[in-house]
């Protein structure tokens, strides 16, 4: 076997038991030495190759997986709760501004009428001293009622002006119906003595210890309406 077939053998297999290949190897103390060194180097890794598996090994890689990713996740929950923290916080702040701010008493008024359309097509004829109890729920008018009563009251139900408690009434008025409002003072209101929009007009004037609102389509009935609240309301 010659020197370049030798070393082929040798290296990829140093524990060869071929009987030219251990006669190749006897024949030069070089040979023998390279050999050995080869196999010196080839139990080294062998036994480096075999090191003992932890029998919770899979165990762990796994729970160490879950806490990666728990982590990861827990990263981005902490933002997206942040964020929600931070419109959240917004949003209230935006909303108790809203509330704080100065209310049209007119605008309200137009957008209630709207908003509860409804109203004008109901028939409940509701008595003064119904009216009166509602009034007295409010907690926010003091002792003001109505004396008698004031003419045909259609509906009556509470209503919000911008966070204010309110009262909603449906009256009859000379020829056709009038919305009433009943809203508490306040020194953010904004009281107009005229307002309307494409579709209706309106009142308002204050007692004593209400603004009143009055939204209809005539002028005349709007009068009605207010004369017979200046009568009976107290």
């Amino acid at each position: 076997m010659d020197e370049l077939k030798f070393r082929r053998q040798a290296y990829g297999e140093p524990n060869c038991q071929d009987e030219d290949f251990l006669t190749a190897m006897h024949d030069s103390p070089e040979r023998e030495s390279f050999l050995n060194d080869l196999k010196k180097l080839d139990s080294k890794l062998e036994r480096a190759l075999k090191v003992d598996v932890p029998e919770d090994l899979a165990a762990k890689l796994l729970l160490n997986q879950q806490l990666h990713q728990h982590q990861v996740q827990r990263r981005k929950s902490g933002f997206t709760l942040a964020l929600v923290a931070s419109v959240a916080f917004i949003a209230g702040i935006s909303f108790t501004l809203l509330r704080m701010g100065p209310v049209d008493l007119g605008e309200h008024a137009l957008a209630h009428v709207y908003h509860e359309a409804m109203a004008l097509k109901v028939d409940d004829n509701v008595g003064f001293d119904e009216v009166n109890f509602q009034l007295a729920a409010m907690g926010t008018l003091g002792n003001a009622k109505f004396t008698q009563q004031p003419g045909k009251v259609f509906y009556s139900t509470d209503c919000d002006f911008q966070g204010v408690k309110s009262l909603h009434l449906v009256m009859q008025g000379e020829h056709g119906k009038v919305t009433l409002f009943i809203v508490p003072l306040e020194d953010r209101m904004v009281l107009d003595e005229a307002f309307a929009d494409n579709n209706y007009i309106g009142q308002g004037f204050a007692t004593d210890k209400a603004y009143m609102l009055l939204v209809g389509e005539d002028t005349a009935d709007l009068g009605f309406v207010k004369k017979e609240i200046k009568q009976t309301f107290i």
